[in-house]
Order: C-alpha cells, then sequence, then structure tokens
C-alpha cells in the first residue's frame, strides 16, 4: 500500500464509513476507490479534491500523510478487554493514527517545553516494576498516591486525547509520533479504570517503543500497578483487607477494589483464599460491574492538547487557519486543539 492508500483507508476507518459509504460521497465507484485505496491507481485532481473534503481534512493532509516514522498506519498499543469487536477497536486504532498526524502537522509550528520526557526501556533488561519506579523518581513524583496522573503525563510532552469511545470495551490506546508520544482514552470509562489505563498505556510507551514481546500487555499491567501503587508504600495498608478498608484505600490510592485486591495478591500480602472470599463480598454487592465511590474520585482531565491551540490563538492565528494547520478541512471538526488552556508553555 502506498502512502495516499493508506492515508485514504486510515481516514475512512477512523470515520467508521465503509468503501461504499465513501465512494457515494465523492462520486466515484467502490471500484475506483478500492484501487486508491490499495496504491493500484491513483485519483485525479478533482477526485482528490473530493477525497479530502469527504474524509474532512485537507489536501495537504492527505499528500503528506505516511511520513510519521515511515507510515500513516501502525498498531497502537490499546488496552481492551476479549470481547471487544475487531471493527471497534480497529476504528479507534485509526482514530489514534488521525490523531498522530494532526499532532505532527501541529508540531511544526508549535514547539513544547515540556519539564519532563517519558523515557523509554529495554523490556528484555529492565522490568516493568524497576520502569515505573524510574519513571516516578525522574519526573520527582510523591512517594504515596498522586490524586491526577494526567498532569505528570502532559508535563512530559504527551498528548493525552479524552473522547467518548461509543463502547466500554476498549480502554485506551497509544503511540509515538516521531518524539512526542500520544494517547487516546475512553472518557466514559470510570475515573478509577481511567486512571489504571492511563498507566497502563503509558507502560507501553516506555517499554514498547520498539520492541514488541510476547507479554507486552503483562509488562503494562505490572508498570501500571506499580506507578500507581508503589509497593513499598502500599504494602503495609493492604494487610488485613475488608470491604470497609478497600473503600478508605479507594479513595486514598484512586485505584479500583479490584485492583486493589490483585495488588494485595501480587504482592503476597493476602492468600489465595483470602483473595476469592474478597471477590465473593464484592459480587454479593453487585460491585464486580459497577464499585462505589468512583464518582468522588478526582477526574482526570487532559488539557495539553487544547493548550497547544491556545498557544497559537495567542500568535494572532484564527481557529480556521490552527484548523488548516492541523490538517482538518472543517474548523467545526477540531474540537481538541482549539479551546484555552495553559498547563504545559507551548510557543
Amino acid at each position: 500500500m502506498n502512502t495516499l492508500g493508506e492515508a485514504i483507508s486510515t481516514a475512512r476507518r477512523a470515520m467508521g464509513v465503509t468503501q461504499e459509504e465513501l465512494a457515494a460521497a465523492v462520486g466515484v465507484t467502490q471500484a475506483a476507490l478500492s484501487r486508491y485505496e490499495k496504491g493500484v491507481r491513483e485519483p485525479e485532481e478533482e477526485v482528490f479534491r473530493r477525497l479530502a473534503a469527504a474524509l474532512g481534512v485537507t489536501e495537504a493532509f492527505l499528500k503528506d500523510a505516511g511520513s510519521v516514522r515511515g507510515a500513516m498506519a501502525v498498531d497502537a498499543h490499546m488496552r481492551k478487554r476479549a470481547t471487544a469487536k475487531a471493527t471497534t477497536w480497529r476504528q479507534l486504532e485509526a482514530r489514534l493514527n488521525m490523531y498522530r498526524m494532526h499532532v505532527r502537522h501541529l508540531m511544526e509550528e508549535v514547539s513544547l517545553r515540556a519539564q519532563q520526557q517519558v523515557p523509554t526501556f529495554d523490556p528484555i533488561d529492565t522490568a516493568p516494576e524497576d520502569a515505573a519506579r524510574m519513571v516516578r523518581m525522574q519526573w520527582r513524583m510523591p512517594i504515596g498516591p498522586v490524586p491526577s496522573v494526567t498532569p505528570w503525563i502532559e508535563a512530559a510532552g504527551c498528548v493525552v486525547i479524552s473522547e467518548d469511545f461509543g463502547t466500554s470495551r476498549v480502554d485506551g490506546l497509544s503511540q509515538w509520533v516521531d518524539d512526542h508520544p500520544v494517547m487516546l482514552i475512553n472518557k466514559s470509562a470510570p475515573v478509577d479504570r481511567l486512571r489504571l489505563t492511563i498507566g497502563h498505556e503509558l507502560g507501553h510507551l516506555c517499554l514498547h517503543s520498539s520492541e514488541v514481546t510476547m507479554t507486552m500487555e503483562d509488562d503494562a499491567n505490572r508498570f501500571a500497578a506499580e506507578f500507581l501503587m508503589p509497593a513499598e508504600v502500599i504494602r503495609p495498608q493492604l494487610r488485613n483487607l475488608t470491604l470497609g478498608r478497600l473503600h478508605d484505600l479507594k479513595r486514598e490510592w484512586g485505584t479500583s477494589m479490584q485492583a486493589l485486591i490483585e495488588r494485595a495478591y501480587q504482592l503476597k500480602v493476602i492468600t489465595s483464599e483470602k483473595r476469592t472470599n474478597l471477590y465473593k463480598s464484592l459480587s454479593n454487592k453487585g460491585w464486580r460491574i459497577r464499585e462505589p465511590l468512583s464518582d468522588e474520585l478526582m477526574p482526570e482531565m487532559p488539557r495539553l492538547a487544547s493548550s497547544i491551540g491556545d498557544a497559537m490563538a495567542t500568535q494572532g492565528l484564527t481557529q480556521e487557519e490552527i484548523a488548516s494547520i492541523a490538517g482538518f478541512s472543517d474548523p467545526s471538526k477540531n474540537t481538541v486543539f482549539n479551546a484555552p488552556a495553559r498547563r504545559l508553555r507551548a510557543v
């Protein structure tokens, strides 16, 4: 597949439309569109213009797509449940890839002065727990609980985008674009689960930027557990667990009661029998599906993406110009990079 074919196919899947639907919107046959996506044929200039308009991107965006690390469409690190439909997570993966390209276009105009950076590690040489401890140390994070983790990640230059995925079966995705990581998270998820998702995706970014291992998901889970619940601090608090104690710990650490049970079991603070009994207690109250207290936790509110648009606006650019630079043909579609916020200085 050529560069243009990747761009057309990815943009179409991100919109959730079929080849037949896009072909009808552009005014070509499905067979012709299929040839464009496969790279067998290049669209004529007028067809190319209509394609860009139908996909909601500028012509320059389509022409430049694919230059991100050699390809526009790359596999994303993803936290999803086993029951997630392939069509759903493939669409979300395409949306992440589109955002990667939009971010890349913006980075040609805006330089981020990040206070920290997202470090990368060799997963063969570095255990996930060690990587998580080193990240916390490098970022000078508090020893104990962190009420909100998104500001720390954004301060390291990671662009976090929060959207409603329309499903609860996919929680988050992440991937690098040049030297900047991009994370897409499901804002409809409970805060406690969302925090684990952010930690999980950060683990992927740190451990799997270039190396793919057979234990990627387990690595990311172990990283998230240590990043959000450092063993040396939380271990003494996990003894003599009860439902009441789990309530208190959830408020303090911002993670689910089930995650706390698993953490206690991983750290060998509770036995397998105790773990089973705690889960039975959760089930009896209907808390395995929906836990209490999640609404009391501090929400994770990404701000860096909007601060990029805000910085460009302070330079005198209009919303139409910002949208065009990012690659959106319609300014109303640029809902991520245009709201005012100032968390990380962008110049």
